[in-house]
């Protein structure tokens, strides 16, 4: 199939607001089209399609939940009838749920897991079929997966993302050979996030001394894809939190 777009084609999942809008954005101005992906923020993701459009570049939002296969296999049947191609793909939806474990119901483990860790794989499933000619895939972690310890707290999120961390690496080594790279870049405390202590306490947790910013988040993406020699890899952009 010959691709429709010469510019490279981006799939950004969760791609609407925060973390994923700065992925949107700064991807666009590398000269990629968008392709964002959204469950609920619709005028979000309307109004980044529109100032993707304006800076130049090709944008269009989709409504799909990652969580549903089916839905998942839609858009990427869409995005091969429409782009025809596919050069990246960012797994950024992290469904937080701060409860301790001892609270945890069962539906919310189940709702966390279907969206973190089997909507990455659903994505990264379909988008395979699509890279013929190489490609990147990024998913989105959190810090510290590297030592695994107890985390009572949100304990539903850090076991996907955990998961995920093993599927990035096990997908790296099984398409190395079509020269498609897949890595993991991993957030601490940023500027957003809504368990962030004080600044004036943000030390006693993070070296560095500051909570991380979104920018500091895409910086790290935008090496990746420049690292051509990089894959099976997870850099914790984190200022030295959970070292």
């Amino acid at each position: 199939m010959s691709p429709r777009h010469t510019n490279p084609v981006a799939v950004v999942t969760g791609g609407a607001r925060r973390m994923g809008r700065q992925l949107c954005t700064t991807l666009a101005a590398r000269g990629y089209d968008l392709v964002v992906l959204f469950r609920d923020s619709e005028a979000e993701a309307r109004s980044l399609e529109q100032e993707i459009r304006d800076g130049g570049q090709r944008a269009r939002a989709m409504a799909v939940d990652v969580a549903v296969e089916g839905q998942v296999a839609r858009v990427f049947d869409d995005i091969t009838s429409i782009e025809g191609r596919l050069d990246l793909l960012v797994n950024n939806v992290g469904n937080y749920n701060p409860q301790h474990v001892t609270q945890l119901d069962p539906a919310v483990w189940d709702a966390t897991l279907a969206a973190n860790l089997s909507g990455a794989f659903y994505c990264c499933y379909h988008a395979l079929r699509l890279m013929t000619g190489g490609g990147n895939i990024v998913n989105i972690g959190m810090a510290g997966l590297e030592g695994i310890r107890a985390n009572v707290h949100g304990t539903d999120y850090y076991v996907s993302k955990t998961g995920l961390l093993v599927l990035t690496r096990a997908l790296a080594a099984a398409h190395a050979e079509r020269q498609i790279r897949v890595n993991m870049v991993s957030p601490g405390q940023l500027e957003n996030s809504i368990d962030l202590p004080p600044p004036h306490e943000i030390g006693a947790s993070v070296p560095l001394g500051r909570a991380g910013s979104l920018r500091d988040v895409a910086q790290a993406v935008e090496y990746l894809l420049d690292a051509a020699y990089l894959t099976g890899v997870n850099i914790d952009v984190s200022g030295g939190y959970r070292l």
